[in-house]
């Protein structure tokens, strides 16, 4: 490969969003909402989720909302505050959902780079 080849190659970055939609087309979780279900998992709650993230807690929690309407099963399993706080966990469900969807991820980001390379090759970049 020439060193002009490789500059150009450095010089693209790839992106790319996942999401799940109805029969519709009407988004119903992607990446943003898997990050959020992700950072809950790890924080424990929902208001420090929220906080990490730098989104409102009101729309979040509507959005979760909508997700477990429209999938008809809890992500969330919610306790009240009190003498120690509240706390929110995922619930298995909402675990193993989270789980596939980051599988799902490893999986497609290989054939992703596989179909990038050969577009840089064919594209002669």
């Amino acid at each position: 490969m020439d060193p002009k080849h490789e500059i150009a190659y450095d010089a693209l970055n790839l992106n790319y969003k996942f999401w799940l939609s109805d029969k519709d087309g009407k988004g119903i979780m992607g990446d943003g909402k898997w990050i959020i279900l992700q950072k809950i998992e790890e924080t424990g709650s929902l208001m420090a989720a929220t906080e990490a993230l730098g989104i409102t807690y009101r729309k979040t929690w509507g959005d979760l909302k909508k997700i477990e309407k429209t999938l008809g099963f809890n992500l969330l399993e919610k306790t009240r505050g009190g003498k120690e706080g509240g706390q929110t966990i995922l619930t298995e469900k909402g675990k193993s959902l989270v789980q596939a969807f980051s599988h799902f991820h490893q999986n497609i980001e290989k054939d992703i780079k596989v179909a990038f390379d050969i577009f840089i090759n064919e594209a002669n970049l």
